[in-house]
């Protein structure tokens, strides 16, 4: 196989769009430190409903971004789609360094947000319509490993400013305001740099050739076939005997589903699974990490959620080289079945802490296996399973679903976990996690196909193959 394709290229180009994970990350982790001090400067009081609005901001954006994402990739093509990402998360960060007031800083939330939702679903179908089925799994999970290593390094910057602004000197400049006074600013802003960086790169990625094939461009899709195959007729005409004549005849996204009903059961199946998977808790952990740490009494609270990134972004490393040879599924029954059984520990933690004085470097350890679990399964597949489900000619239409439908998830789960914790306690709140994993772990075993190893085209005829139902 590595005879027949340029695998250092197609490497190379996975990595490119795979910064735009590594922006969702960072933008998405970074809001948990700076939660206590942007309260703070706007007299943001507990129980205010703004103070979950203030994290959920993001994430409202990223509904928007992810509802438009499988039109505006359609029609401008995937590069370009990925570089308007990156503009909108470059100008969401200057501005939330710059703003002078909340509302400011919720728009500018709200447009990075967008941005997320954009990246979350062009990123990984990019990765997918580029890479062969033997290695299509670990390099789509490269998107996946670069949203945990945004969100390690927003840990680390979050903690490293703060440390920065307990000792640094004071003076009356813009930049001693942002890096300083108010440092949360300075993390915020920090993710212009990344945003920049992909910008730049995008200009030397090419569009995908799937996507140029569906637009009738067969000559541009022949040259850069020609730098990652070698056998380049023998890959596009795979292609074309799945998409060709339909692309021809003028079928759009919606005749297709028209003339292939069983299309629809699997976009609901990817949507079941986008918003079972927001319902386990990781995304809790990830904004709110710090007061959770801080309700349990650690003693620093912001070191504890470097830590948690630690775990997420070197467990991801492991999933790279198991998702190929393990498959989907495996890793999600391994994992989740681990994430109920450290979730429960959590809670008999917290309900057991003051009778037997418990040490609070417990919960670490417990969120740490836990966030173990959830790594290497269901954020590892999540992307990869979205991404290679769907047929080239509804991919942007089923993923731009499914990622809203996530994003939707996530925007709830955030809004509502200071609620959750008043009206649950942590306790009950960990309970309730445990819970949501067992219907997604159902979904998995019965309805969910195994695609590892098959190619884009074998998975399209699994849903549109006729069968007989039971």
């Amino acid at each position: 196989m590595k005879k027949d394709i340029n695998l250092g290229y197609i490497v190379f180009l996975s990595i490119a769009a795979a910064i735009g994970g590594f922006l969702f990350g960072y933008d998405t982790a970074v809001v948990s430190g700076t939660n206590e001090a942007v309260w703070q400067q706007f007299n943001i009081g507990d129980g205010s409903f703004f103070r979950g609005f203030y994290v959920s901001a993001a994430i409202l954006g990223s509904i928007l971004g992810a509802l438009c994402g499988g039109t505006v990739s359609e029609r401008i093509g995937r590069k370009f789609s990925m570089m308007l990402a990156a503009f909108l998360f470059l100008i969401s960060s200057l501005w939330c360094a710059v703003c002078s007031n909340f509302h400011e800083l919720i728009v500018a939330r709200v447009i990075g947000g967008f941005g997320i939702g954009l990246a979350s679903v062009v990123c990984p179908c990019y990765i997918s319509e580029l890479a062969v089925a033997k290695y299509r799994g670990t390099l789509v999970a490269l998107y996946q490993f670069a949203i945990t290593f945004g969100i390690l390094i927003a840990y680390g910057v979050n903690y490293l400013l703060d440390l920065h602004a307990n000792t640094a000197i004071e003076s009356p400049d813009l930049w001693n305001l942002i890096m300083n006074t108010e440092v949360w600013r300075g993390m915020l802003g920090m993710c212009a740099v990344p945003a920049l960086v992909f910008i730049i790169i995008l200009f030397i990625v090419p569009e995908s050739p799937r996507w140029l094939v569906v637009r009738g461009d067969r000559y541009t899709a022949e040259k850069i076939l020609m730098n990652i195959y070698h056998s380049k007729d023998a890959v596009l005409n795979e292609i074309k005997s799945i998409t060709g004549e339909k692309f021809d005849s003028g079928f759009g996204a919606t005749d297709y589903i028209k003339r292939h009903r069983r299309m629809i059961y699997a976009i609901l199946i990817g949507v079941a699974i986008a918003i079972l998977g927001q319902f386990m808790g990781v995304n809790a952990v990830i904004y709110y990490g710090p007061t959770i740490f801080k309700e349990v009494g650690l003693e620093d609270p912001l070191l504890g959620q470097v830590w948690i990134g630690v775990v997420n972004c070197a467990t991801t490393i492991i999933a790279i080289f198991f998702i190929d040879k393990v498959g989907r599924k495996g890793l999600v029954y391994f994992g989740v079945s681990g994430m109920i059984l450290f979730l429960v520990l959590a809670a008999g933690f917290l309900h057991f802490q003051e009778e037997m004085q418990l040490d609070s470097v417990l919960m670490i350890v417990f969120l740490g296996a836990y966030m173990f679990c959830q790594a290497i399964s269901i954020s590892a597949i999540i992307f990869v399973i979205l991404s290679e489900m769907y047929p080239t000619k509804i991919r942007g239409l089923a993923m731009s679903i499914a990622s809203m439908s996530l994003w939707v998830a996530n925007w709830l789960v955030s809004q509502i976990f200071p609620n959750l914790l008043d009206a649950l306690t942590l306790k009950g709140t960990f309970i309730l996690f445990a819970a949501c994993c067992i219907p997604y772990m159902l979904i998995m075993w019965k309805l969910v196909p195994e695609t590892t190893g098959k190619t884009l085209e074998e998975i399209e005829q699994y849903w549109i193959k006729e069968k007989k139902s039971k």
